[in-house]
């Protein structure tokens, strides 16, 4: 009998611990954000993609505490869309009552998306076409000062954000300034490089500058995901082994063209961004990649493989092993 007792009051105590342990989690507990975030909510968009997007951005700690909080107080279907300013020091209930009382919705701000692979002159062109300073962004981009830089570790030897301007969707306030932009998209990336991929990073004896160098070439070499990973460690594989990158997307950033296949004398160009006539990582980023990119590069994945092309009809990638066999692959795909 004393056993069984015992029994029910551990299961009892592990119930009433759960219990309390969810009620936290509705009514206590912050997201991971560290910084302000624009929470866009477009019309249609039903309870679960809000709770998907808020687990996203770092504003909830779990989609099931935010959903079951609506459904508790009478607010399912009632959210509203708009944008609204949140940061992951919210709780839930606060965040609820934001985005479910229309006097909270922000005016005055306007949505930019900036692709992956951009460059900062693109991006400047953008700003521009929508009515903010792209030329002022474009010159601390070049040349940044001393405020942006002193802000991360991982830019103070750099003299260019080309690479560390992270390509995403981002709503600006109509009157911000060049410097503001800027620190936003900083910020971003900051918040993207988590402390485990940092110190994959640092374990592996690379630089933050070193993986959105390499980013920014497989970024535009490839397109999905498992091929990036594949060709980051082709390229890895190459500088570890004495031998020179070969990526035609530096010559293309060389020569301002891109072609179906390069010839034999542009790949002589004289440029420390030739990686035909350069071993090892060019000077810096050519472009700013996305997330898939820099975490391929993170995380590349092993293989068999040391060379590859891309089939201009279909866009597929061709691996192959030998020399042999990438030469054979280039006749068969046209290239």
């Amino acid at each position: 009998m004393a056993k069984k007792i015992i029994i029910i009051l551990v299961i009892t105590a592990a119930l009433l611990g759960g219990l309390f342990y969810f009620r936290y989690e509705v009514y206590f507990s912050r997201g991971s954000a560290r910084q302000d975030k624009i929470l866009e909510i477009v019309k249609g968009e039903g309870n679960g993609a809000v709770a998907e997007k808020l687990k996203t951005a770092g504003l909830v700690s779990g989609k099931v505490y935010f959903y079951y909080y609506l459904r508790s107080h009478g607010l399912l279907n009632k959210i509203l869309p708009g944008k609204y300013q949140l940061n992951g020091n919210m709780t839930i209930p606060e965040i609820a009552v934001l985005i479910t009382n229309e006097e909270n919705i922000l005016p005055g701000y306007v949505k930019i998306t900036f692709p992956e692979g951009w460059d900062s002159k693109k991006m400047a062109e953008r700003l521009s076409a929508n009515g903010f300073p792209g030329e002022e962004f474009l010159k601390i981009a070049q040349n940044p000062p001393e405020r942006p830089i002193r802000d991360f570790d991982y830019l103070k030897n750099i003299k260019s954000l080309e690479g560390f301007l992270f390509p995403d969707t981002y709503f600006f306030a109509k009157d911000i300034g060049a410097e503001g932009i800027v620190q936003k998209i900083l910020d971003n990336l900051d918040q993207k490089l988590t402390a485990e991929a940092r110190e994959a990073i640092k374990n592996q004896g690379k630089s933050i500058s070193d993986i959105l160098t390499m980013a920014s070439i497989v970024e535009m070499e490839v397109k999905t995901p498992d091929d990036r990973a594949i060709v980051s460690g082709i390229y890895w594989n190459r500088i570890k082994n004495g031998q020179a990158l070969q990526s035609d997307i530096t010559i293309a950033y060389i020569l301002g063209i891109k072609k179906k296949q390069y010839s034999f004398e542009d790949t002589r160009t004289l440029s420390p961004y030739n990686t035909y006539l350069n071993k090892g990582l060019p000077p810096g980023p050519i472009d700013n990649p996305g997330l898939d990119a820099i975490k391929a590069v993170i995380y590349p994945k092993d293989s068999d493989y040391n060379y590859y092309l891309s089939d201009p009809e279909t866009g597929q990638t061709i691996f192959s092993s030998t020399l042999e066999e990438h030469n054979a692959n280039k006749v068969k795909y046209g290239l």
